[in-house]
């Protein structure tokens, strides 16, 4: 699970969050939610390692695969399903491992390869980086396209579906939907609804993060609260909070 103790954290001279603790278990997605300004991406930050706690500590299990967008649009004369093959680290590493071992000529090794490339779908890679793409909206001929051919809105659906495509125990995304049309949103949100990792998100779309959060993480006042149930089960709540406070 992942376990935010006594946590503050500062984003330059700015106070985020003051001695939160959080705990979020294996398999819940979770939406988040706040003002603009209140720590957020912040938060997704702090995960990845970005950015460090300024007293508490957090923890994840050690050797989680965590999966992100990369909010930089890649310059790349690579095919555009090679990039997002390449979201799936694993598969790379034992793709380039076999060829080592073809040119060595060690059957050993490469029998030893091919059993691991099996086991983790390498055989069906590139068939599902196509899934991917054309559920964000490529076409079947654009999938050999170099990466920079693309505008910079079709470059970050690229950064979307390498994403999706690594194998991840933690996927973080921070307003998945901008840049995407109604087709692609529908189309995420029910890959999302699908994926068995523990899911951090961050979105305006009230209705998107509605139908795919089970958890809420609010973030407001410098503090952290976590309440059960979608979007809408929040703000009632919320509310009923508000009313009792008044």
């Amino acid at each position: 699970m992942l376990q935010f103790n006594n946590l503050s954290l500062r984003h330059g001279p700015q106070l985020l969050f003051e001695d939160c603790s959080l705990r979020i278990h294996p398999g819940w997605k979770v939406g988040i939610a706040g003002a603009n300004g209140t720590g957020k991406s912040s938060l997704l930050a702090l995960i990845l390692g970005e950015l460090h706690p300024d007293q508490g500590d957090f923890q994840m299990p050690s050797g989680w695969e965590i999966a992100h967008v990369a909010q930089q649009t890649p310059d790349s004369n690579d095919p555009a399903i090679d990039y997002v093959l390449d979201g799936d680290r694993e598969f790379r590493e034992i793709e380039n491992a076999l060829k080592a071992a073809e040119a060595a000529n060690d059957g050993e090794k490469l029998a030893l390869l091919h059993g691991q490339y099996d086991a983790i779908g390498g055989y069906q890679a590139r068939s599902r980086a196509a899934r991917l793409m054309h559920g964000l909206g490529f076409k079947t001929d654009q999938e050999e396209n170099a990466v920079n051919t693309f505008s910079g809105g079709w470059r970050m659906r690229l950064n979307l579906a390498r994403a999706l495509m690594c194998r991840s125990d933690l996927l973080l995304l921070d307003e998945p939907t901008n840049h995407l049309d109604l087709d692609a949103v529908i189309w995420l949100e029910k890959w999302l609804l699908g994926y068995q990792g523990t899911l951090l998100l961050i979105s305006h779309d009230r209705d998107f993060l509605d139908k795919i959060a089970a958890h809420i993480v609010q973030i407001s006042r410098q503090q952290v609260t976590l309440y059960q149930g979608n979007y809408s089960a929040f703000e009632h709540i919320r509310a009923e909070r508000l009313a009792n406070q008044q």
